[in-house]
């Protein structure tokens, strides 16, 4: 194992600047699939469960959003709720029990609301989620192969969390997977930028979120 005193921060931007990464590229159809951008993940003026990493990063998935749209191509949103008993949340809401606690993120409740920031419009897929990835136990697959979708975007929070899982979960099902670098929040630097390098090394392209622009404006409108 490496030791070099490099931080989380240094070693993703030495991969970043490796020219040669080959890269899983952009396929024909994409979907945007924005993770839990609920109250109690984004207002950090609320909640101490809240994270934010870039302060325009709801800003820029509303731009991405809006232009999938305009190209006729689906934009997701998840949050997560759990029941009144937890009894859904599993062995995942076992471990504390405080007002902060996963679980006890209720139905309806200000911490299950999406932040009022983004802008949602009816056309759009919404659903609650309980565990970290998008795909488990969703109807996401389903609603992918329809729209005959082979790239997703991931955006959201946490970046080592639920942002990690849908990333992997979406390559192993087969999608070029991208993650926006703007698009994606945790609590902490470390965690956040040792899981960007990871998921560049290993499961996505991690990628400025122009990129992501620059390709949609690039795309005949619906």
């Amino acid at each position: 194992m490496v030791s070099d005193g490099k931080t989380a921060r240094q070693i993703f931007e030495d991969v970043m600047a490796n020219p040669a990464r080959t890269k899983f590229g952009f396929g024909e159809r994409l979907a945007i699939v924005n993770i839990d951008f609920q109250n109690a993940y984004t207002r950090i003026d609320r909640y101490k469960t809240a994270y934010e990493t870039d302060p325009r990063q709801i800003e820029y998935v509303n731009t991405i959003s809006a232009l999938a749209r305009k190209k006729g191509m689906p934009v997701i949103w998840t949050h997560v709720a759990y029941a009144d008993d937890a009894s859904d949340a599993g062995v995942w809401g076992t471990r504390t029990d405080t007002p902060d606690s996963l679980q006890n993120i209720k139905y309806d409740s200000d911490r299950h609301a999406f932040d009022e920031r983004c802008e949602i419009l009816p056309g759009d897929t919404v659903y609650t989620k309980r565990m970290p990835s998008p795909f488990f136990e969703t109807p996401l697959q389903s609603l992918l192969v329809w729209h005959k979708v082979d790239t997703v975007i991931i955006t959201g929070g946490s970046t080592s969390g639920c942002v990690r899982a849908g990333a992997v979960d979406s390559l192993s099902r087969g999608y070029r997977t991208i993650v926006p670098i703007e698009c994606c929040a945790d609590k902490h630097e470390s965690y956040h930028f040792a899981n960007l390098t990871d998921l560049q090394l290993k499961y996505a392209d991690v990628e400025p979120v122009q990129t992501v622009i620059d390709w949609l404006e690039g795309r005949p409108d619906a």
